[in-house]
Protein backbone atom coordinates (compact mmCIF):
# COMPACT_ATOMS: atom_id res chain seq x y z
CA UNK A 1 0.00 0.00 0.00
CA UNK A 2 1.39 3.29 -1.18
CA UNK A 3 0.06 7.10 0.56
CA UNK A 4 1.10 9.88 -1.08
CA UNK A 5 0.48 13.50 0.04
CA UNK A 6 0.35 16.92 -1.81
CA UNK A 7 0.34 19.62 0.11
CA UNK A 8 -2.10 23.24 -0.38
CA UNK A 9 -2.25 26.36 0.86
CA UNK A 10 -5.08 29.26 1.25
CA UNK A 11 -5.66 32.55 3.11
CA UNK A 12 -9.34 33.02 3.94
CA UNK A 13 -12.20 34.52 6.29
CA UNK A 14 -15.25 32.38 7.25
CA UNK A 15 -17.72 32.72 10.17
CA UNK A 16 -19.34 30.12 12.12
CA UNK A 17 -22.67 31.62 13.11
CA UNK A 18 -23.75 28.71 15.40
CA UNK A 19 -19.98 28.58 17.73
CA UNK A 20 -20.87 29.96 21.21
CA UNK A 21 -17.88 32.16 21.28
CA UNK A 22 -15.29 34.27 19.00
CA UNK A 23 -15.52 32.16 16.04
CA UNK A 24 -18.83 32.84 15.44
CA UNK A 25 -17.72 36.76 14.28
CA UNK A 26 -15.59 37.12 11.24
CA UNK A 27 -12.23 35.86 10.95
CA UNK A 28 -9.59 34.54 8.82
CA UNK A 29 -6.42 31.99 8.80
CA UNK A 30 -3.84 31.10 6.98
CA UNK A 31 -5.32 27.28 5.79
CA UNK A 32 -3.26 24.73 5.01
CA UNK A 33 -4.31 21.41 3.25
CA UNK A 34 -3.19 18.06 2.13
CA UNK A 35 -4.66 15.40 -0.56
CA UNK A 36 -4.10 12.02 0.48
CA UNK A 37 -4.31 9.22 -2.13
CA UNK A 38 -3.99 5.59 -1.41
CA UNK A 39 -3.75 2.81 -3.12
CA UNK A 40 -1.70 -1.02 -3.99
CA UNK A 41 -1.60 -0.57 -7.90
CA UNK A 42 1.18 1.40 -9.73
CA UNK A 43 0.49 2.52 -13.18
CA UNK A 44 2.62 0.09 -15.49
CA UNK A 45 2.90 2.13 -18.44
CA UNK A 46 3.16 5.90 -19.55
CA UNK A 47 4.80 8.77 -18.25
CA UNK A 48 2.94 7.65 -15.00
CA UNK A 49 4.84 3.94 -15.06
CA UNK A 50 5.67 3.23 -11.03
CA UNK A 51 3.29 6.14 -9.76
CA UNK A 52 0.23 5.04 -7.81
CA UNK A 53 -0.51 9.12 -8.92
CA UNK A 54 1.85 11.75 -10.46
CA UNK A 55 2.04 14.55 -8.26
CA UNK A 56 1.46 16.75 -10.80
CA UNK A 57 -1.89 15.63 -11.37
CA UNK A 58 -2.51 15.90 -7.65
CA UNK A 59 -1.68 19.90 -8.15
CA UNK A 60 -3.99 20.17 -11.02
CA UNK A 61 -6.70 18.47 -9.31
CA UNK A 62 -6.51 20.90 -6.05
CA UNK A 63 -5.08 24.47 -7.73
CA UNK A 64 -8.27 25.21 -9.75
CA UNK A 65 -10.65 25.03 -6.77
CA UNK A 66 -7.96 27.31 -4.62
CA UNK A 67 -8.00 29.72 -7.19
CA UNK A 68 -11.58 30.18 -7.69
CA UNK A 69 -13.63 29.21 -4.04
CA UNK A 70 -10.82 29.45 -1.66
CA UNK A 71 -7.71 31.63 -1.56
CA UNK A 72 -8.89 34.81 -0.29
CA UNK A 73 -12.46 34.73 -0.29
CA UNK A 74 -15.32 34.24 2.58
CA UNK A 75 -15.84 30.69 3.19
CA UNK A 76 -19.50 31.23 3.73
CA UNK A 77 -19.99 32.58 0.27
CA UNK A 78 -18.24 30.70 -2.20
CA UNK A 79 -18.66 27.63 -0.49
CA UNK A 80 -21.86 27.55 -0.10
CA UNK A 81 -21.86 26.84 3.29
CA UNK A 82 -23.60 28.32 6.39
CA UNK A 83 -21.55 26.86 8.84
CA UNK A 84 -17.98 26.13 7.06
CA UNK A 85 -16.37 24.83 9.99
CA UNK A 86 -13.10 22.71 9.31
CA UNK A 87 -14.62 19.55 8.98
CA UNK A 88 -17.55 20.89 6.42
CA UNK A 89 -14.79 22.48 4.27
CA UNK A 90 -12.33 19.29 4.63
CA UNK A 91 -15.42 17.42 2.90
CA UNK A 92 -16.14 20.44 0.40
CA UNK A 93 -13.07 19.81 -1.05
CA UNK A 94 -13.02 16.11 -1.01
CA UNK A 95 -16.00 16.05 -2.79
CA UNK A 96 -15.09 18.15 -5.71
CA UNK A 97 -11.63 16.53 -5.92
CA UNK A 98 -12.49 12.89 -5.50
CA UNK A 99 -13.79 12.94 -9.46
CA UNK A 100 -10.04 13.54 -10.51
CA UNK A 101 -8.40 11.97 -8.24
CA UNK A 102 -10.12 8.01 -7.92
CA UNK A 103 -7.45 7.12 -4.97
CA UNK A 104 -8.23 9.84 -3.16
CA UNK A 105 -8.30 8.72 0.50
CA UNK A 106 -8.75 12.01 2.54
CA UNK A 107 -8.30 15.82 2.88
CA UNK A 108 -6.76 17.35 5.64
CA UNK A 109 -7.82 20.87 6.59
CA UNK A 110 -5.29 23.09 9.30
CA UNK A 111 -7.20 26.12 10.07
CA UNK A 112 -4.50 26.94 12.73
CA UNK A 113 -0.69 25.49 13.49
CA UNK A 114 -2.63 23.32 16.12
CA UNK A 115 -5.73 22.37 15.04
CA UNK A 116 -6.76 19.91 12.13
CA UNK A 117 -9.11 17.76 10.42
CA UNK A 118 -9.02 14.63 8.15
CA UNK A 119 -12.02 13.90 6.32
CA UNK A 120 -11.75 10.39 4.96
CA UNK A 121 -14.94 8.87 4.17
Amino acid sequence: MWTLEKAFSFEASHRLPHHGGKCSRLHGHSWKGRLVCSGDVLATEGSSAGMLVDYGTMSRAIEGIVETHLDHHHLNDTLELENPTSEEVARWIYQRVKAYLPTLAAVIVEETCTSRCTYAP
